[in-house]
This record gives C-alpha cells, structure tokens and sequence, in this order.
C-alpha cells in the first residue's frame, strides 16, 4: 500500500495481514481523490474505520489541513499510528478509539469518509443516521456493490457514485 499522489506520493504505508482490515484499493483512491480535489485543500477529513489510515493520510498529503481517524481495533490503531509517526503527520491527525457510529456525533469535519466492514451492514445505516444529525457537508461511503443504500438519510442526498470491480463509493451531500 502506498500513497498516491501529494506531498507524501509514492511512500509506503504499513498494512496488517489477514482479513480484519480492507484497504481502500490504490485505483480506487486515486479516483475518489480526483472526485474530491476541489475540497481538499485546507479541510478537515474524518477517516471513520480508519484500518490503517490510508485515506486520511491521502487527504493529508494531498493539502487536508486536519484528519481525524477513528478505529476500535488495536493493531490497526498501532499501525495507524506508526503510519502518521512515521510520515511526520502526528500534529495533524487525531486518532480516536472507539465505534465509529458513536464518535461521528460529535466529531467535526468537512468531509467524511466511511468504510465500515462489508460483512457489518448494519454499520452503514447506524453511521449515516448519526451523520445525517451532524449536519456534514459530504460524506463518502465505499461499500460493497451487492450492498444497496438509501438515497437519504435524513438531509443527506446521494449525489454521485463510483464503481470499480466490487466496491462502490457513494457520495452524499447536504439537500
């Protein structure tokens, strides 16, 4: 894994083996990054089920001026945490331990990005009602193509999405 593009371009990120962390695959992230660049510069990006902070740490070194991570499982929290070490990002980042769907109340960011497990569904609909309450200008989801989201949740309004081989990101903004 590495990061595509930015003031960190090409350098590698720590991974954890096995099944418990699913990295938002390279392809994919640089086409969710091309989709985001207009809003990245100087922003807050929320990386929620943060694995080991791949997308946040593309929006920090694309020009993000914060990222908040939020991850409850503890080696990914480690790596993630050696990931920023490493790159110099710690007075940028705010790593959060804990459920996702609790923190996202009363985290503040411009633009959220979601990708809880694909086998927890029902972390998808917890997750986008909390952030429907928080009044977030965008929220990005990646979720699996056989896994069909509302088009609203509350203010919130699908307003774009993205396919590449399973993964689907869907775009949602304030109506």
């Amino acid at each position: 894994m590495r990061v595509i593009a930015g003031e960190f371009r090409s350098r590698r990120l720590k991974t954890l083996p096995g099944w418990h962390v699913r990295p938002t695959p390279d392809r994919l992230r640089e086409a969710l990054f091309n989709v985001l660049a207009p809003r990245i510069e100087g922003c807050t990006f929320l990386d929620a089920y943060a694995g080991t902070g791949a997308v946040g740490i593309e929006a920090l070194s694309r020009g993000a001026a914060r990222a908040i991570f939020v991850e409850k499982h503890a080696p990914a929290l480690r790596i993630l945490r050696e990931n920023l070490r490493v790159l110099g990002l710690e007075s940028r980042a705010q790593v959060v331990r804990g459920e996702a769907s609790r923190a996202l109340g009363r985290l503040r960011a411009d633009i959220v990005f979601l990708d809880p497990p694909y086998r927890e569904q029902d972390e998808y609909r917890r997750a986008l009602q909390a952030l429907a309450r928080a009044t977030i200008a965008l929220v990005v989801v990646q979720h699996p193509t056989k896994l069909s989201l509302e088009e609203t949740y509350g203010p919130l309004r699908r307003t774009r999405t993205l396919r590449q081989g399973d993964n689907v990101v869907s775009f949602f903004e304030l109506g």
